[in-house]
């Protein structure tokens, strides 16, 4: 389910979970049907442990006491928490969002709701969770603005939007198939109001003949011409809505540097957990950074060192003098939500100043779908996709360097995210794009650095070749030692020649390697699927397949580092 921010998406949902009443007509669904649903927003008691809010929602469920203990124990298993008696509080973005989910599916139910599932999720949770949907028995209604996660999860798109006649469109397929559909229907109502509007001109000229021309004709078509004219402004008003986007554009600096930032060999530890290791690259103008990795692989850390508030432990990073760079914050800290609309996006007056032009604030306010009556309303009664795009036209005022975006993307409809698009590709300036919205890495980045959180981190063409890169270090009870190893390790070690049987062996280490991989990657599979999740002995024995074959993998890698220091050592001996 799609549609611009503020068309009723969330309000549908809660319609059919029982939460609001509508107004009129009538909700009928078979008796007993299991419902659960995943509000866009998680409310846990921040002293509550991961196992008590799973236990308090699964209650909610009809279930016998050994059912409910059972889909309790699969339920946090399949979500692979990795502490039950951790509190609510503690919870990073990513887990809160996996423990709201888990509140749901625990219900197990027969019908499952979610309102934006993919908010604060990494893009490694994403593909999980695409994953268990995939495979998912139950009905699914979604709500998501997620283009890539819709294209691979759902069967049918609904577009709830004052566009259509009847204020949605409903296409069967996935969100390809909608797209075709979308523009078919668009394209016949544009079609639609030429034609009428060549009936009203006719209508029209008839009307202003003289009286005597007017007396002979009939009542009746003086009155089909005025319902042609109601009908001909209707669709007008339509087909502008189908239209109305946010006028993104941000301003640049007009610096003709030829390098804007510089890092050389920087490195970036806390503790013991490597984030950050021997990282280089040059920022110029029309560079389009994507930056991927799971959460906490080492993102924030990296763009807090690239605007100098935490320095690296070494290596070094050279930025142009009076460098401008404006930092889109997905914690959306900038926002006063206690602040009228108009004192948010006009703090100093009536007016703003845009690219040199001075724009009054209604004016300005329109350009990003805003109302003039909205102006005097706090902006914590408006939506979060209303926020989002107050927060762009605030970086808009702003001449820039480089852009850095971090989850630019969430609450944003999909008319706002095609405009942001095609923004940060015509930016003149260097781009870094964090987001979890594949169709925006891909489409606005031309190089992606993926970070796997050991230290480790490789540039890529496209989002597709990050994350094959990237699946070995998916499964979180993976650690540093599956790296690939680098050559310099255990030199010291090996100082024997190598054997034929040893080069043979070598010679078939990344297959063997790649088909454990494959193994483990299937039992993960296995374990996440919804009759698998509910049957506690099946998962029980899934766990221990898995730990086997995570040792067999480790020892692999450990094997295959020592051949490759005792052949680099060979070579080196040769020399």
């Amino acid at each position: 389910m799609i549609g611009p921010n503020g068309s009723g998406k969330s309000t549908l949902l809660k319609i059919i979970a029982g939460i609001v009443d509508p107004d009129n007509g009538s909700l009928v669904s078979r008796k007993q049907l299991r419902v659960a649903y995943v509000p866009q927003e998680e409310t846990f008691e921040a002293a509550d442990t991961v196992e008590k809010i799973v236990r308090t929602s699964a209650e909610q469920a009809e279930f016998q006491p050994h059912e409910r203990d059972a889909s309790i124990d699969s339920t946090l298993n399949a979500f692979k928490f990795p502490d039950r008696s951790a509190l609510a509080g503690s919870l990073s973005g990513g887990w809160r969002k996996r423990l709201a989910l888990a509140c749901g599916l625990v219900q197990q139910p027969e019908l499952l709701m979610l309102d934006e599932p993919t908010n604060h999720l990494d893009l490694e949770g994403i593909l999980w969770l695409e994953d268990l949907l995939r495979n998912a028995r139950y009905s699914l209604v979604l709500v998501t603005h997620d283009r890539a996660f819709l294209e691979a999860v759902t069967n049918r798109t609904v577009e709830l939007n004052p566009t259509y006649p009847q204020g949605f469109i409903s296409v069967k397929g996935n969100y390809s198939d909608f797209l075709q559909a979308r523009e078919e229907q668009l394209s016949q109502q544009m079609n639609l109001q030429q034609s009428l509007a060549s009936k009203v001109r006719r209508e029209i000229a008839w009307l202003q003949r003289g009286a005597r021309a007017r007396q002979t004709k009939s009542r009746g078509r003086i009155q089909e011409a005025g319902k042609l004219m109601d009908e001909l402004a209707e669709l007008k008003q339509r087909n502008a809505v189908s239209s109305a986007t946010a006028e993104i554009g941000f301003d640049a600096s007009g610096r003709r540097a030829k390098e804007l930032l510089s890092l050389k060999g920087v490195h970036k530890s806390f503790g013991d957990r490597k984030l950050i290791s021997d990282l280089s690259f040059i920022l110029t103008p029309g560079a389009k950074l994507g930056l991927v990795g799971r959460n906490g692989s080492g993102k924030t850390t990296l763009l807090k060192m690239v605007v100098d508030q935490i320095q690296p432990d070494r290596g070094t990073i050279k930025r142009a003098s009076d460098l401008k760079i404006v930092w889109f914050d997905q914690s959306r800290a900038q926002l006063d939500t206690s602040k009228t609309l108009r004192d948010s996006l006009s703090p100093t007056g009536d007016a703003v100043t845009y690219r040199g032009r001075q724009l009054h604030v209604v004016t300005w306010a329109k350009k990003f779908l805003f109302r003039q009556d909205q102006l005097n309303l706090p902006i914590s009664y408006l939506s979060g996709g209303e926020q989002a795009r107050i927060l762009i036209a605030n970086l808009m005022l702003q001449p820039a360097d480089i852009l850095i975006l971090d989850e630019p993307t969430n609450d944003l409809d999909i008319p706002s995210l095609e405009a942001l698009e095609e923004s940060l590709e015509d930016f003149p300036g260097a781009v870094i794009l964090v987001t979890h919205d594949r169709m925006m890495m891909d489409t606005v980045s031309n190089v992606i650095l993926g970070l796997d959180g050991y230290g480790g981190n490789d540039f890529y063409a496209d989002y597709e070749q990050c994350e094959r890169a990237l699946q070995r270090f998916a499964a979180p009870q993976q650690d540093k030692k599956l790296k690939v190893p680098d050559k310099k390790v255990g030199r010291e070690k090996s100082r024997a020649e190598m054997s034929t049987a040893e080069k043979r062996e070598l010679a078939t280490m990344p297959e063997k390697i790649e088909q454990a991989e494959a193994k483990l990657a299937q039992l993960h599979k296995e374990t996440e699927k919804p009759n698998v999740a509910s049957n506690y002995a099946k998962l029980q024995d899934l766990a221990s397949q898995q730990d086997a074959a995570q040792k067999q993998l480790e020892e692999l890698f450990t094997r295959w580092q020592e051949l490759e220091a005792k052949s680099t050592e060979t070579k080196d001996s040769q020399h």
